[in-house]
């Protein structure tokens, strides 16, 4: 008697479960509107370009890069020439009392460079403009991976849900399912019992991970600068090129960024130690003036030259530490190849063992 209850009871809940069914399929689906079209996924490239346009590093890498220009400029410039005005035989006594002897003079002082000290401060600050462009694609190629982590992390988290969610719904079946069985009395009520654990479990994960999902997408729209309408491209993971087996040839740093910028400081090393002994070579001041004897009333040429002495400061310290500068960079070159080489290495070392 028992028997024939439960299979009564299961066969009225699968009845009841056949015509929910069928009444959902004969139900009229509300058309779409045919104008809406559905939203395009935000891609990683968009993402990259909407954190370029407000990343504090572009625009510090495009000041740098101005100011370098602007310095590269003021390298090419000669010195200006100065104005000298000068008055003897004043105030004096005899014949040289007040003005009547006075002699006044006045003319200009133009420098004249010598040992290619213009050529020399041109080579630094063009060295110095091509480190400030290197830094510009240096900030902009972090600004392409702090992006692209964050949104694979977002896509994963995404995955991560929609997989979660397809457990729950699992999860949900197999609870109808183990509670049909105990009611047609074909299963224990422990087995429903712990279907429904598995249930809230699922349930739970989802709450999770929708949690995580969120943080996520806050975080990219953070680093963009911007909030992300529609979905994120979830194929991307699909496209990422797959692991290569094999002899793996050694990391090298040629090519890279960071072995690049040491590059380029050791040329501004190199050109600071040309600037330095240029600058040991004293430059001539050439002045032309006139001169005007107040006695005769009469106006005279007068030619000056001076160049410097170089006792206190003959240009020595200057070469010492620009070659100290020089040995720096070219250490710090070394220090360069050598960590991008190991961090290439434990790069693909980790590739290998994820895949």
């Amino acid at each position: 008697m028992k028997k024939l209850i439960a299979a009564v009871l299961a066969a009225a809940s699968c009845a009841s479960i056949a015509q929910a069914q069928a009444q959902a399929q004969q139900a009229p689906v509300p058309a779409a509107p045919t104008s809406a079209q559905p939203m395009p996924a935000f891609t990683l490239d968009q993402a990259v370009l909407a954190a370029g346009g407000s990343a504090p590093a572009n625009a510090a890498a495009a000041a740098g890069i101005e100011a370098a220009q602007a310095g590269r400029s003021v390298a090419g410039l000669r010195p200006n020439p100065t104005f000298q005005g000068q008055v003897e035989n004043v105030v004096g006594s005899g014949p040289y009392r007040g003005l009547r002897s006075a002699e006044t003079t006045v003319g200009v002082a133009i420098p004249i460079e010598l040992g290619g000290k213009r050529s020399a401060r041109v080579a630094v600050a063009g060295a110095q403009l091509s480190r400030a462009q290197l830094q510009a694609a240096i900030a902009e190629a972090d600004i392409r991976v702090q992006v692209t982590q964050l949104y694979v992390e977002a896509v994963a988290a995404e995955r991560r849900l929609a997989t979660a969610r397809d457990q729950a719904r699992i999860a949900a079946e197999v609870l109808r399912g183990a509670g049909v069985r105990v009611q047609a009395g074909r299963a224990s009520p422990l087995e429903q019992q712990r279907a429904d654990v598995a249930r809230i479990n699922a349930d739970a994960n989802v709450e999770r991970l929708t949690r995580l999902a969120e943080a996520a997408r806050t975080n990219l729209a953070r680093r963009i600068g911007r909030p992300i309408d529609g979905a994120l491209d979830v194929t991307l993971l699909d496209r990422l090129p797959a692991a290569t087996f094999g002899p793996v040839a050694p990391p090298s740093a040629q090519g890279t960024l960071a072995l690049a910028a040491a590059d380029a400081d050791l040329a501004i090393a190199d050109a600071g130690i040309r600037l330095a002994r240029a600058n040991r070579v004293p430059d001539i001041n050439v002045g032309p003036a006139l001169r005007r004897l107040e006695a005769t009333n009469d106006t005279a040429a007068v030619f000056a030259i001076s160049i410097p002495i170089p006792v206190f400061n003959n240009g020595r310290a200057a070469i010492a530490q620009a070659t100290a500068e020089r040995t720096r960079a070219d250490a710090v070159r070394r220090v360069t190849a050598l960590d991008v080489e190991q961090a290439m290495g434990r790069a693909a070392e980790r590739n290998r063992k994820v895949s």
